[in-house]
């Protein structure tokens, strides 16, 4: 047992009362030189909330002292939620009196105040601050006679940021800065601080999306170290490396993508075999063969964890001359693969397969559109272009239909939420928002990359090897309930009131389609699952209802991919040795909380921008007029979704017809004279009223027909 075990398990003792340090010093009989070490522990384990030091400098476990530890999720209006680090605990609101100073993200120890009643959450107050979120906020610059003030960006930090004269630096009104923090908040006592980068004016071309990438502390450049190794890496394959593999150039492999990708990692090969059964190929380009471990390139894209999408510009995991060069399996050039050949019967299960180190030659780069464009409508200009391909991209259609089918079988949920294609023109000015349907041939690969993942992990968790899995755990029935008595109001139940299987659910969504609920009832089912999260567990994916799942097909844009390349190069090489396995044991749950993070921190920042762009899209349209459908309800007004996925806000207080709230119990929106009633999913009419760059927000106001 470690030292750190060893003070965990003499705390918990029953016996135990909270000692200070010197007397628990004796307690452990620690001697001489080793004193200092034992405080280093104590000192470590403090801050990372497993034991408090009280006010009269004695120490106690934190699970043992009615206290939490966890994150904070802020509120514009300055209360907050804590979120426990022990995943089997509720959140627990925090009034705003009671956070005193933390702010939106701080790591923090709450005590309980207030046990809930059933239905409500307990209440606490931040006792002690652990860890801080935010050493610099990013916001808009207004200026007083003798001071100024930084309104944060992200409206889940309630304070504004106090800017003394002399720490202004030149920041005009209006401006979006970077402020760092010199001085945290108190009870009734806003945060203080500096400006350290002036970023540009609210509008000014490009500082909308800088703001945003700076509020999420995404780098935009690599350190100079990594830059200088990415520069050395040779761009062409050497002959020798590909006498060591298995040669796949003379198969016929391609690539499908978007037509502005840049970072093709992945191709597929098919063929028929003669027993009627499928060979099909995923081969993926083998970034481990470049990325050394603990290298200078591996530390960052590890810092990075993934790439981020936002709209007009893509910040990298890995430098361009391994993203966009020597990784990218580019048509007729020899790339490295990781390659797996599946051998898929009718009923689309995988009857053989091989893992292997391999070299390909693609022989194209086929766009999206282009193959749905084929497949779909048999379309000339499509055909003419694809016909080298026909005959395969029919087979992986045919294929494709056949493992969806057994997905469909076990019961795996498809949430089809319509997507948005946001149009720039050069100046980064939104010109267009239209509706992206996911067409067959996205489909067609996303069913090969599914199955090739869930070859790998069955394959890793048999061998009994530490590994990174995808995970996605079993809901908890309390929200399952609160859902189920939500969808009773459209005539909809689940069954199954222990646990849930996926297919109860598979079958409500598949009952909802093209009905008018039908995004509103899908985005709600989806808040009430768990999120998908890496994990160095094994556990179902309970949204694919599958049993063992993993990321293998993206290592040029996430980690965890990258991660388990290096681990199954190892053991195909016969190199995992039992220290390496040990070493990977501890390692791999710090990579998959990690990775989980940056996971999140990515799509907020994609969902940031898409709104902004968004909002910035109809501040060129106010008092415009179209259609749209009322897709939720809240206690102060409802939202309407627009055919091309812009969502706006009809307050109640532009309501101004009559006097409208919103029934719960009957899920619908009424007026208290007229009695006029919006419900979910009803066609109204709307007029574009005002829009927020900053809140990144959009206001409606129903039109009536004869106005």
């Amino acid at each position: 047992m470690s030292l750190r075990e060893n003070i965990i398990e003499f705390m918990r003792n029953k016996a135990y009362k909270p000692m200070l340090r010197e007397e628990l010093v004796v307690e452990f009989g620690i001697k001489g030189k080793e004193t200092d070490v034992f405080y280093k522990v104590l000192d470590d384990m403090e801050k990372e909330g497993v034991i408090i030091k009280t006010r009269n400098e004695r120490y106690g476990l934190v699970e043992k002292m009615n206290l939490v530890v966890g994150k904070i999720d802020g509120n514009q209006k300055g209360f907050g939620f804590l979120i426990p680090d022990d995943k089997t605990k509720e959140d627990v609101f925090i009034p705003a009196e009671d956070m005193n100073g933390a702010l939106h993200g701080d790591k923090v120890v709450v005590r309980i105040i207030n046990k809930g009643l059933p239905g409500k959450k307990e209440e606490g107050e931040v006792i002690r601050i652990l860890e801080r979120a935010n050493d610099t906020i990013v916001g808009t610059f207004e200026s007083s006679r003798n001071f100024g003030f930084v309104i944060p960006d992200d409206s889940r930090i309630a304070y504004d940021v106090f800017i003394p004269k002399s720490d202004i630096n030149g920041a005009k009104t209006n401006q979006k800065v970077v402020v760092k923090i010199t001085r945290w908040p108190e009870k009734r006592r806003n945060p203080e601080g500096k400006i350290v980068e002036i970023l540009g004016y609210v509008g000014e071309k490009g500082t909308d999306i800088l703001s945003i990438i700076k509020q999420f502390k995404l780098s935009e450049e690599f350190p100079a170290k990594v830059l200088d190794q990415a520069s050395s890496i040779e761009q062409t394959v050497p002959q020798e490396e590909i006498a060591k593999r298995v040669d796949l150039r003379d198969l016929k492999t391609f690539t499908i993508d978007g037509a502005d990708a840049k970072d093709l990692d992945d191709a597929v090969s098919v063929e028929k075999l003669p027993s009627g059964n499928y060979r099909l190929g995923v081969h993926i380009a083998d970034v481990s063969h470049y990325v050394k471990e603990k290298s200078a390139i591996d530390k960052e894209a590890y810092k990075r964890g993934n790439s981020v999408y936002l709209i007009d510009r893509v910040i990298p995991m890995l430098p361009k001359e391994l993203s966009n060069g020597i990784c990218s399996l580019n048509p007729g050039e020899d790339r490295l693969t990781l390659s797996v050949l599946m051998e898929i019967d009718k009923k689309g299960n995988v009857v053989n397969y091989e893992i292997v180190e391999g070299a390909i030659r693609s022989r194209a780069r086929l766009v999206y559109d282009d193959v749905s464009d084929l497949l779909e409508k048999n379309d000339e200009e499509a055909l003419e272009k694809l016909k080298e391909f026909t005959e395969e991209l029919k087979m992986m259609e045919e294929l494709s239909h056949i493992l969806y089918e057994k997905r469909q079988r076990r019961g795996s949920i498809d949430f089809d939420f319509p997507e948005a294609r946001i149009i720039l023109d050069e100046d980064g000015i939104p010109i267009d928002v239209v509706k992206e349907d996911r067409r067959i041939a996205d489909k067609m690969i996303e069913e090969f990359m599914l199955v090739c993942n869930e070859t790998i992990a069955e394959h890793f968790y048999w061998a009994d090897i530490p590994f990174l899995y995808r995970i996605h755990e079993e809901p908890d029935m309390e929200r399952i309930e609160e859902f189920n008595k939500f969808i009773h109001n459209f005539g909809y139940t689940i069954k199954g009131s222990q646990e849930i299987h996926p297919k109860e659910l598979q079958l409500l969504s598949k009952e909802v389609k093209g009905k008018k609920e039908e995004t509103l009832i899908n985005t709600l089912l989806l808040r009430s699952l768990k999120k998908a999260r890496y994990s160095s567990e094994k556990e179902i994916h309970f949204g694919l209802a599958s049993k063992y799942y993993c990321h293998f097909t993206a290592p040029i844009r996430r980690y965890p991919d990258l991660q388990i390349h290096r681990i199954i190069k190892s053991y195909i090489n016969g190199k995992l040795s039992p220290n390496e396995k040990d070493r990977l044991y501890t390692f791999l749950p710090k990579v998959a909380e990690h990775t989980s993070i940056t996971e999140r921190t990515a799509e907020e920042a994609e969902r940031e921008v898409e709104d902004l762009k968004k909002a910035e899209y109809m501040s060129q349209r106010i008092g415009n007029v179209y259609e749209g459908i009322i897709s939720s309800l809240t206690h102060f007004g409802m939202y309407v979704q627009l055919e091309n996925t812009i969502e706006g806000l009809v307050h109640f207080s532009n309501m101004i017809d009559d006097y409208y709230y919103f029934d719960e119990e009957k899920y619908y929106i009424i007026g208290e004279h007229t009695k006029k009633i919006y419900r979910l999913g009803d066609t109204v009419k709307i007029m574009v009223i005002n829009t927020d760059l900053v809140k990144r927000t959009i206001d409606f106001m129903l039109v009536q027909e004869d106005e």
